[in-house]
């Protein structure tokens, strides 16, 4: 079969490698899509954790192809999403809700080969069947759509509290969805491009900023008190380093954007004792797929754009 392999980092090539084949409890799913996800991109940089080499992509839709021995719930032919965590079930972390801090954590095309391919082999319980008027392309979107899910959870939003979110891109358009339906009042969104901040204003952003203009929205929050939450979806130190200027005393600060793991920033314990922020973040899914696939069911998300 054809698959995308990152032999190394800064190397992938396309080729023919050995169709996979289902084992016992796993299915074998025909790829119909696949997203490419900014991890993606860490994982071709170099500054992931994943092995090498590796077929990458754990954003995806399909159809059941084949099935192993003891499989009872999933089908031969069933449209299907796949929830890419691969947690032990046995540790501390998974034995208290905490399953995206598995001791053992891993992903389908994150730590293991995954589906930018024409097949791919996954656990039985990872597997959801689709809603019957749900496109394989929408249901590729069900795992950005559970990160956000759990970065709602984390956040545990108050109705009416001021919210400003840097970075309108692919899942930042996805979070200003979720933060408009989840009770933000103000909610304000820098870019640094105008399409994109066009299409946060169809999304429920109340106001946004191109990312030349923050100086000035800066200056206008100081006398108000700054945003009860500040939202990073860029993942940019430089960004991030700025950001707790805009944050009210009182105020969430969520890390969501995936910075090289590096990457430091300066913040003043001082000013997080006075000022009783909280500073929080939130990595990939955690038991949040079913939630994700039901949001997206219900029509409250536009993943078309």
């Amino acid at each position: 079969m054809q698959a995308l392999v990152m032999e190394a980092p800064r190397r992938a090539v396309a080729r023919e490698v050995d169709p996979p084949e289902p084992g016992p409890g796993e299915v074998l799913i025909e790829v119909r899509r696949c997203g490419v996800c900014g991890t993606d991109l860490h994982i071709f940089a170099g500054d992931f954790l994943s092995p090498y080499p590796l077929i990458p992509g754990h954003e995806f839709s399909g159809v059941v192809a084949d099935v192993g021995a003891g499989t009872a719930r999933v089908q031969k032919g069933m449209r299907v999403a796949v929830d890419p965590s691969l947690f032990c079930g046995k540790c501390s972390y998974c034995l208290t809700d905490r399953g995206n801090q598995c001791e053992r954590w891993g992903a389908i095309g994150d730590t293991v080969n995954g589906a930018m391919a024409q097949y791919v082999c996954v656990p039985e319980e990872n597997v959801y069947e689709l809603p019957f008027d749900m496109t394989f392309t929408q249901a590729a979107f069900i795992e950005p759509v559970a990160c956000v899910v759990h970065a709602v959870n984390r956040l545990a939003l108050r109705a009416g509290q001021s919210v400003l979110l840097f970075g309108a891109g692919s899942m930042g358009q996805l979070l200003v969805q979720a933060l408009a339906q989840s009770g933000a009042g103000e909610l304000a969104v820098i870019d640094v491009a105008e399409n994109k901040l066009e299409l946060a204003r169809k999304h429920g952003a109340t106001s946004t900023y191109m990312a030349a203009q923050t100086s000035d929205l800066l200056a206008r929050r100081k006398g108000r008190g700054g945003f009860d939450v500040v939202v990073d979806v860029t993942g940019l130190p430089a960004v991030i380093q700025t950001q707790l200027d805009y944050l009210a005393p009182g105020g969430t600060h969520l890390q969501f954007g995936v910075a090289p793991t590096d990457a430091k920033i300066a913040v003043s314990p001082f000013d997080i004792y006075h000022n009783d922020w909280r500073l929080i973040g939130s990595m990939a899914i955690n038991h949040t797929f079913k939630p994700a696939m039901d949001w997206i069911a219900a029509g409250r998300f536009n993943v078309e754009p």
